[in-house]
């Protein structure tokens, strides 16, 4: 009986994510009862699920690319655009270790 109510009011609210092809998603709404509205959503950024476990050392010693790859990844590209690589670096190490790692 439980299981039943809990389904019957969460599905019309679920929202359910599909590409179209154009670097947008749209998300189709089963709020409604059947009547399904289109949302596009225009931000492709998404979290990588994993923290970075790089050391200081690891950071130090970090080619470029690879450090560009890595904040792109969390979104973080547009902030390092133009700056040099020990200023990009330091950025990574302030973003990703914990104080006592500094």
């Amino acid at each position: 009986m439980v299981t039943t109510t809990l389904i019957n009011w969460a599905f019309p609210h679920l929202i359910i994510p599909q590409s179209n092809g154009e670097g947008h998603r749209e998300m189709d709404s089963l709020e409604g009862l059947g009547k399904n509205k289109k949302v596009t959503r225009t931000c492709d950024f998404e979290m990588p699920l994993h923290y970075p476990r790089y050391t200081k050392e690891d950071y130090a010693k970090m080619e470029e690319w690879k450090v560009d790859l890595l904040l792109s990844q969390y979104g973080l590209d547009h902030v390092i655009k133009g700056t040099s690589l020990d200023d990009k670096r330091k950025f990574a190490m302030g973003a990703f270790l914990w104080p006592d790692q500094l």
